[in-house]
């Protein structure tokens, strides 16, 4: 009788190791696991906003631009214009002017004949 009343005692025993083990087990996994869920939910609705208030700055600035078109077309065509070059144009390393009127390669200094000496 006695060695079965062990084996049982060992049984609870083992059971109740086990049991602590599993409760160990969660207690380290779960809130991690939790805390990483809402870390990236609270990212998900930064980067939606981010991209909500975004959006609407767009179409605030588009209405406003639409609008200062309306009143004067050419004017605003010309300021995009600047203001897209003005934005461009420094990211561009070289850069080359063409003149369709131009007689020579560099006609300011008519390297054709002779060169800067007789430039005029």
């Amino acid at each position: 009788v006695k060695p079965s009343f062990n084996e049982v005692n060992e049984a609870e025993q083992e059971k109740e190791k086990l049991i602590n083990q599993a409760l160990s087990e969660y207690n380290k996994v779960i809130p991690k696991a939790k805390g990483e869920a809402l870390r990236q939910i609270e990212e998900a609705r930064g980067y939606a906003l981010e991209r909500i208030n975004k959006a609407k700055g767009d179409a605030a600035r588009f209405t406003a631009l639409f609008n200062e078109y309306r009143k004067a077309k050419e004017v605003t065509r010309q300021r995009i214009y600047l203001e897209t070059m003005n934005e461009i144009l420094p990211k561009v390393g070289k850069k080359l002017i063409v003149d369709e009127k131009a007689t020579g390669i560099l006609p300011l200094f008519n390297l054709e004949q002779g060169g800067l000496k007789n430039a005029k």
